[in-house]
């Protein structure tokens, strides 16, 4: 993946630093359990009362509790019928823990007869739901609303001896500004804070969804990228919905329609909130390490909707590198006819290690508001007809502190005001640059070295049959040499053949949103035809040590491409190459053509293609990040769709074949309710042209032991060709669907996924016919290739393993014998 430095500054900046217990100013911090005197045990539904104030909460179904607030207060109260009260004095504008023990105590009633069958709380539940749709936001046919969104990072997990160490001399004075979250007690520092202030625009039919990005501004770094990314639209969880994605993981709603099968549900108080009679409901998961939540909400009588709800997720979700996640979400009555989310809160502890304390982690806070609401206004089409889904206003990340202050819907903390004048002070300390160096390294490839950068060192060397060792230097200009053109250029050496190869590309960015852009490059080197593009490159030290099998099939290549990209808007792209190649032949491969039919063979030495390309890509309602040169997809619900058309031109630059070649290719990953989710990629392409093999479709093989989700793994290279093609691939991952209900494993929080992978092609007489295939390359000879695997992800939370079985084409040639089943090794990240 290529990202940009900016992003892995800010990654940096995490990586060293820590936070200690330190006051905040005006806010108090209370965290506490209760417990039964006698017993010892928790005890949940408690109150928990500031006195003095209005405010108040009641604990969890462990016992315990959190809150804050800014009020003058002396005292805490907790009370649950059936306990003596207990009071405790509180220092204000702390952060403190209060753990306090309840003696019970007996009453003498009056007689009650109570007449009621079933719980209450699964009524109230069943109200809920019957009223989803009509309390939901869709429900409207057109509205609008400001949006101000704050993002904020946070180290936390540093201990006092971390502390003391010579690496964080230089940056003691951060540490006055550190806090500590009511979550889960841990003390915190702020590193990274971004704001953003949107117009939001909504129209049911025909379904359009704008946000125009006012305001952005982060941390003292100027990125519109990042802001993009970190936008409203995209992080606004709709408690309404069955499931709630969250970090690519599909949860189940307390407020699902099928909500009571994963939840249990227990009325705990009814109140007034403002002029609205409520029901508090709370909520618990039936079964372990399912993708539930705990917490409880609020719902208003008559209209029966959510008034405000607290998430979070359950301490054995089988979810990676978060600790802990809570969501805060409350809804106001708007317009004397709407319940409208006013605000919506959520926080993320994240580490590499589960439930620890002794390792750097990370917090995530985002927070929203929402505000001046209207209700089928008059149309505006200038905004929603933009073609994308986020627009960034030109002068958005130029706003001053005096547009922030009134803008605002709520005023930062503290903390939050020192964090643009911190992260300011730290990034002007040399050792910072070090720092940033060492870490956008490891994650890219590149080491920077003044405006350039060298790399990628996983090329460095490397081995194979033809070359024997090959040793690689290389590098590119960074981002401080320029915005707008990269240079980027690298020469090899094998010592078997004492071949020089090398290779050199120029890009200018003439746009980023919408992007536009153009690319020249050239290269001397080889290649290995039928090579999934998504395996690792034949110079990568990877693809070297984990090779089965010589890597003999290579070819030499001697290739000039220009290409231009235009994308009209977020979704569709074209792109339009001009590509000049001449192939050479090596190892046990050669170059053999019968010019006419049954005519004697004829050994060239070379080949020559000039070809002009046209690509159109589709993805709507795509997210991306972007850098200044590179764009890295995240996620998109609907299929993404590419389609190429090259025509090869004869007698140009010395062309020796004139050929049109089309391909489609469909992928898309979609959750499968609450079994997982799935994965389909699906390929289809024909070749006219008489042709040589290497210009037909030689179809993806792996010779690796690593796996390749484009490639028939147990398909040798040069195995199978065609003119007319079609291949699909299905995958599924269950999440831990099965593994998570064995008791004995579940710890492990293993992941399984089953995959089946089907390939078909033709190949014309006058194909077949023209060249001399080399070694085992065949047509499929009207039987589809089939593969299918079986894998386990997850493994020590980053690696994934599978089985797979080659189900036939076994026996198509005499004494050769290809792998019926293999092991295959690849690191796979995943929330």
């Amino acid at each position: 993946m290529k990202t940009y430095r900016r992003s892995v500054s800010i990654a940096a900046w995490m990586l060293f630093l820590l936070c200690s217990l330190s006051v905040t100013a005006q806010v108090t911090k209370i965290i506490g359990t209760i417990t039964d005197e006698s017993t010892g045990e928790p005890i949940p539904f408690a109150n928990i009362v500031i006195r003095g104030s209005a405010l108040g909460t009641l604990t969890d179904f462990d016992g315990k509790f959190s809150i804050e607030f800014m009020a003058k207060a002396d005292s805490l109260r907790a009370s649950l019928i059936g306990y003596a009260p207990q009071y405790r004095k509180i220092q204000l504008h702390q952060f403190q823990t209060i753990d306090l023990q309840l003696k019970p105590e007996s009453y003498t009633l009056a007689e009650v007869t109570i007449r009621y069958t079933g719980n209450p709380a699964d009524k109230i539940l069943e109200r809920v739901i019957a009223n989803k749709e009509k309390n939901s936001l869709q429900s409207f046919s057109s509205y609008q609303y400001e949006a101000y969104t704050k993002i904020e990072l946070d180290a936390n997990n540093i201990s006092d001896k971390l502390k003391r160490r010579k690496l964080f001399k230089s940056f003691d004075f951060i540490f006055s500004y550190v806090d500590t979250s009511t979550i889960n007690g841990k003390s915190y520092l702020p590193v990274f804070i971004t704001e953003t202030l949107s117009d939001v625009y909504f129209r049911k039919s025909p379904k359009a969804r704008k946000e125009i990005i006012k305001a952005s501004r982060l941390s003292g770094l100027e990125n519109e990228s990042v802001a993009q990314f970190l936008g409203n639209l995209s992080e606004q969880i709709e408690i309404y919905k069955d499931h709630i994605p969250i970090f690519d993981k599909n949860f189940i709603s307390p407020i699902a329609e099928f909500g009571p099968d994963y939840y249990k549900y227990y009325l705990v108080d009814s109140t007034y909130i403002g002029s609205n009679w409520c029901y508090h409901l709370m909520f618990k998961p039936k079964r372990k390490q399912e993708l539930t939540f705990t917490g409880s909400f609020w719902v208003a009588d008559t209209s029966f909707a959510i008034k405000k709800i607290d998430l979070r997720i359950a301490s054995d979700a089988n979810i990676n590198f978060i600790n802990d996640l809570a969501v805060k979400q409350e809804f106001e009555w708007t317009d004397e006819r709407f319940w409208m989310l006013s605000r919506d809160k959520m926080i993320a502890d994240f580490n590499i290690i589960e439930n620890t304390d002794k390792v750097v982690g990370f917090f995530g806070h985002r927070t929203s508001n929402y505000r001046d609401f209207q209700f089928d206004p008059p149309e505006n089409k200038r905004f929603l007809s933009l073609p994308a889904n986020i627009f960034i206003e030109p002068e958005a990340n130029k706003k001053e502190d005096g547009f922030w202050d009134m803008a605002r819907h709520e005023g930062l903390s503290e903390s939050e005001q020192g964090i643009y004048e911190m992260v300011d002070s730290v990034k002007k300390i040399p050792l910072f640059k070090t720092y940033v160096d060492i870490v956008y390294t490891v994650a890219n490839g590149y080491l920077p070295w003044g405006k350039f950068e060298l790399g990628p060192y996983t090329k460095l060397f490397s081995f194979n049959s033809i070359e024997g060792a090959r040793f690689r230097i290389g590098g590119r200009t960074s981002n401080t040499f320029s915005k707008k053109i990269q240079l980027e250029a690298y020469l090899a050496y094998g010592t078997k053949d004492q071949r020089f190869k090398y290779g050199g590309e120029v890009m200018y960015m003439f746009d980023k949103n919408p992007r536009r852009d153009l690319v020249a490059s050239y290269k001397n080197d080889l290649e290995q035809l039928g090579l999934s593009p998504n395996a690792f490159s034949t110079d990568n030290i990877l693809s070297s040590l984990f090779r089965r099998g010589p890597n003999d099939k290579l070819t030499r290549v001697q290739e000039f491409k220009i290409m231009y990209e235009h994308e009209w808007f977020n979704g569709l792209i074209n792109r339009v190459h001009f590509i000049h190649r001449q192939m050479f032949p090596l190892g046990i491969n050669s170059f053999i053509i019968f010019p006419e039919v049954r005519s004697s063979p004829v050994l060239i030495p070379d080949i020559f293609t000039s070809e002009v390309v046209f690509d159109t890509r589709i993805a709507f309602r795509e997210r991306f990040v972007s850098g200044e040169f590179y764009r890295y997809t995240l996620s998109s619900s609907y299929p993404i769709i590419l389609i190429r058309y090259a025509y090869g031109i004869p007698n140009l630059f010395h062309s020796d074949y004139e050929y049109h070649r089309l391909t489609a290719n469909i992928e898309q990953w979609f959750n499968f309710s609450t079994i997982g989710w799935s994965k389909y990629t699906i390929e289809a392409g024909k070749i006219w042209g008489t042709l040589p093999y290497p210009l037909l479709k030689i179809h993806e093989g792996n010779q690796t032991f690593l796996f390749d989700e484009f490639a028939s793994n147990l398909m040798n290279y040069y195995e199978f060709v065609s003119d007319q093609y079609f291949s699909i691939t299905y995958a599924h991952h269950f999440d831990g669907l099965i593994f998570n209900h064995l008791p004995l494993i579940r710890k492990l929080k293993w992941r399984e996924v089953v995959h089946v992978r089907c390939l078909y092609g033709t190949l014309k007489d006058k194909n077949r016919e023209y060249s001399l295939f080399p070694g085992q390359m065949r047509s499929f000879e009207n039987i589809p290739y089939w593969e299918a695997g079986v894998g386990i992800e997850n493994i020590f939370r980053i690696i994934r393993v599978d089985a797979i079985w080659r189900l036939n084409h076994l026996h198509d040639l005499p004494n050769v014998n290809p792998a019926r089943f293999g092991l295959f090794v690849s690191l796979y990240f995943s929330f």
